[in-house]
């Protein structure tokens, strides 16, 4: 199972509906939804927070939420 914090900077994410109860709704608002595209940019120096784009916004998010959040890695051909 993968998740938003195993990404690598610059890999590619879309948010699965799997454990979808565990993404808070702050970042639901955000536009954090199943089906979204979410990108790594940047990982803080301590490992956390980390900087992801999701529709258009940067967004931090603590590691331990990241754990939490279900994708599918995104290969460019599986829309």
């Amino acid at each position: 199972m993968s998740t938003i914090a195993s990404l690598q900077i610059g890999e590619i994410g879309i948010i699965s509906e799997k454990n979808m109860q565990k993404i808070p709704l702050k970042l639901l608002e955000m536009g954090c939804l199943p089906g979204a595209k979410i990108e790594l940019l940047q990982i803080a120096p301590l490992q956390d927070p980390i900087y992801v784009c999701v529709n258009g916004s940067h967004l931090a998010i603590r590691k331990e939420t990241a754990q939490e959040i279900s994708i599918v890695k995104y290969s460019g051909n599986n829309e």
